[in-house]
């Protein structure tokens, strides 16, 4: 995030770079907080590791490019980026898949295009696409939820996930299919008979209207993202406007919960990644649209492209595709949505 972009004339402020990274960092506590409960130590080790690899990543090529290294790494976007991998990736991907995703989004993503302000796509959710792409196996083994019966993570320690993390040869190898299950998009993606209420009574993964802890990881963001709301980081239209589109086309395509059913809105509201996309990586200033009109309409086509990867499309966990294929549109729907120039009567 950055505060760049912001169309004139402008308003000055005493909200830093920092400062706004900063309230972005406290808003995700509760987030990562219900992670851990939920999936075990793994997403807390991830996203501190990936926020130091990434903040080690920032200084060599700041440093490469002659700048001031100081200067750079306090901003904390580098910290930001960090923690969005590290919540984004499965609990037990191995440390290396970590390495390389902080690498290519700071490197690649971030400093190839100039560095924090410049960068046209969102640096997390380019690695998250590149290593689930390159790497499916390790992108795609959740953890099963606590409260799951006979669910081996609830008795997986601090200790034990650690070194499952940082071994070359995975720690809990000979055991991953007792620690790990389909995601409840993905269970719903692959049904072909069974109607929702059935699904819900036959998998476990499936809670009481998302899925089973994915629905107290999506409030803990949602009460994250409303902080930052009301701190004023960023404006309403780009996150009420990504939840509207899902919930829409949630609500068109729930077919009275049948086999043919693409989920209730609750469901898709509350599973996956929908929180954290709408309130932490839709807001980005950088890669999103500028004008409130503008960040209205980039919001509501990544809830539209969400719900249409993970029903028809390849990905259940779409959000990180959405994003990007935005990415691309946001300078068209910047020069079709920017205000008037101050003191013209066009917008020239």
């Amino acid at each position: 995030m950055a505060l760049a972009n912001i169309t004139s004339p402008h308003a000055h402020s005493n909200k830093t770079t920092s400062w706004v990274m900063f309230q972005v960092i406290l808003a995700m506590v509760p987030g990562i907080a219900a992670l851990t409960i939920v999936f075990g130590y793994g997403n807390l080790i991830n996203a501190v590791f990936a926020s130091i690899m990434c903040v080690g990543f920032e200084a060599l090529f700041v440093w490469l490019r002659r700048r001031p290294i100081t200067f750079y790494i306090r901003d904390g976007s580098a910290i930001v980026t960090g923690m969005l991998i590290g919540i984004s990736f499965p609990p037990y991907a191995p440390f290396w898949v970590i390495v390389i995703a902080s690498c290519f989004a700071i490197m690649l993503v971030k400093h190839l295009y100039g560095g924090m302000g410049y960068n046209p796509f969102n640096p997390a959710m380019s690695a998250y696409v590149v290593m689930q792409v390159s790497l499916p196996v390790y992108m795609t083994q959740w953890a099963a939820p606590l409260g799951v019966q006979n669910a081996a993570v609830q008795s997986v320690g601090f200790m034990d996930a650690l070194k499952h993390n940082f071994t070359w040869r995975p720690y809990l190898e000979g055991y991953i299919d007792s620690y790990t299950m389909a995601t409840p998009l993905d269970i719903l993606k692959q049904n072909e008979s069974l109607t929702l209420a059935e699904l819900h009574q036959q998998y476990e993964a499936f809670g009481m209207v998302g899925g089973l802890g994915w629905e107290w990881v999506n409030l803990a963001f949602l009460v994250g993202g409303c902080y930052l709301l009301a701190r004023r980081i960023f404006t309403w239209h780009a996150p009420v406007a990504m939840l509207l589109a899902l919930a829409l086309l949630s609500l068109i395509n729930y077919q009275g919960g049948g086999s043919d059913s693409g989920g209730s809105v609750l469901f898709h509201l509350f599973s996956g990644a929908t929180m954290v996309g709408a309130f932490f990586i839709v807001t980005d200033p950088v890669t999103s649209a500028t004008s409130n009109y503008g960040r209205f309409i980039y919001g509501f086509c990544i809830g539209v492209l969400v719900y249409i990867i993970r029903v028809w499309g390849g990905f259940p966990e779409a959000l990180a595709f959405a994003v990007l294929l935005m990415n691309f549109c946001a300078p068209l729907i910047d020069q079709y949505t920017r205000p008037k120039t101050y003191g013209h009567g066009d917008r020239s």
